[in-house]
């Protein structure tokens, strides 16, 4: 039987510029989702996020793959491209006002 589970990272406040999600340990999954819901915003912002892995939680590198931007309220998915080590985060830029956001983590192993 696979194990799940759903981590909160980032809960219920307004995020603008560039920031880091909290980082997670994910060694033991097979696959990790970020979900990002953005319940209000503030202007016209862009969210772009960037999956960056780390070996030790300390010293992180991006993933290589594409970063990730949309606009506007509403639930969006990050999808975590296989074979991602051990400890994961998001690095998010939001450009043109604020965004309120609820973000977490969902694995599977």
């Amino acid at each position: 039987m696979k194990m799940f589970n759903d981590s909160h990272l980032e809960v219920k406040k307004f995020f603008q510029g560039m920031f880091f999600t909290h980082p997670y340990e994910v060694g033991w999954a097979d696959e990790a989702l970020f979900f990002v819901m953005v319940e209000k915003i503030t202007g016209d912002p862009v969210f772009e996020g960037r999956v960056q892995l780390s070996q030790d939680g300390v010293h992180w590198a991006d993933d290589g793959s594409q970063p990730v931007s949309f606009k506007g309220q509403g639930l969006h998915i990050i999808k975590v491209d296989s074979n991602f080590g051990n400890y994961i985060r998001l690095a998010v830029n939001i450009e043109g006002g604020a965004m309120f956001l609820n973000l977490h983590i969902a694995c599977k192993g």
